[in-house]
């Protein structure tokens, strides 16, 4: 989906700008940066929308704090997820910088065992030390899963020329083209409706 041509960049705050378009946490936190065929526009501008963002994609119940390095390194985990999606797209393998960006973000994710009251035991998330690195630890997780033999072949990347938005197809044949049928979709077949027009005019 298109941003005003106006708008002032660098943003002050990017959680205006966010859309959950993707399918996936993986591919919803890869679309924080805007227009990728154009501006590049980033909507993790501070720890603070890293920190919101979190909540937004459901991953916390509350906002974390974000220690300092953090915004930088979610920053790099995004970007090594949108490699792999890229290389895949380009019907190439994952590279290994994705695959160790992602590897390393998931030793954030912590399990306990715990007893019931009944006295059984139980498997379950622990209450991380760092939220915001257990929350990041949850989007590399998505993205191991998605790059997975499994669900590779269903990322997508949106096919409007205006439009980098990447998604994970769920649709049944696999064939969903844009991010978005009623946005983009719309779009597309308006500009597809005004050619052959000007073509039957000409």
């Amino acid at each position: 989906m298109d941003l005003p041509t106006e708008l002032r960049l660098p943003l002050e705050r990017g959680a205006p700008r966010w859309y959950w378009l993707g399918g996936r946490p993986a591919l919803d936190f890869a679309n924080t940066l805007r227009e990728r065929w154009w501006r590049n526009v980033e909507t993790l501008v501070t720890a603070d929308d890293l920190a919101e963002w979190l909540v937004a994609a459901k991953l916390l119940d509350s906002a974390p704090a974000v220690r300092a390095g953090q915004l930088e390194r979610a920053r790099v985990l995004r970007e090594a997820i949108d490699a792999g999606v890229t290389a895949v797209l380009g019907e190439r393998p994952v590279p290994e910088a994705t695959r160790a960006e992602i590897d390393r973000a998931l030793p954030a994710l912590r399990e306990e065992l715990a007893r019931e009251p009944d006295g059984t035991l139980v498997l379950r998330p622990a209450t991380p030390d760092d939220p915001a690195a257990h929350a990041l630890g949850l989007v590399a997780r998505d993205a191991a899963r998605m790059f997975g033999a499994d669900e590779v072949s269903r990322i997508r990347v949106c096919a409007s020329e205006t439009c980098s938005a990447r998604f994970f197809d769920r649709s049944p044949g696999a064939v969903r083209r844009w991010c978005s049928a009623g946005g983009c979709g719309n779009v597309d077949k308006a500009r597809r409706y005004r050619r052959r027009r000007r073509e039957e005019q000409a």
